[in-house]
């Protein structure tokens, strides 16, 4: 299987572009900042998910690039915190965007606990 066939991976992937969509309309002040971080934060989680099934051969490697995946997941959740209070996106933007993050929490600390149904051997 491919990690692109992975549900944290889709889904992750779905909220990142839907977070680069969103902040288009951010301000410009804002280009360096609150706009350049959380397209970085939301594109790492699906570049640490994708590091992470690479390197699943290992169970510490395996566990370590998806908890760097879920860092990178607390991090968006931090900038949408931002973006809401900033007025840059509406309750029902955060609220959607917030659910679609948690979802993603989910799925990815169900691959740390749950290694071996992902192909993780215990070497």
């Amino acid at each position: 299987m491919d990690f692109k066939e992975l549900l944290a991976y889709k889904k992750a992937f779905d909220l990142s572009m839907g977070i680069f969509e969103i902040s288009k309309s951010f301000p410009k002040e804002e280009t360096y900042s609150l706009t350049d971080q959380i397209r970085r934060s939301s594109r790492s989680v699906c570049a640490n998910i994708s590091e992470a099934y690479r390197k699943r051969r290992y169970v510490k490697h395996f566990i370590s690039k998806l908890t760097d995946a879920d860092g990178e997941n607390s991090e968006t959740s931090t900038w949408l915190d931002f973006a809401l209070k900033c007025n840059y996106i509406s309750k029902k933007e955060y609220s959607n965007y917030i659910e679609q993050n948690r979802q993603v929490g989910k799925l990815i600390n169900f691959m740390i606990n749950n290694p071996s149904k992902f192909g993780v051997e215990n070497i």
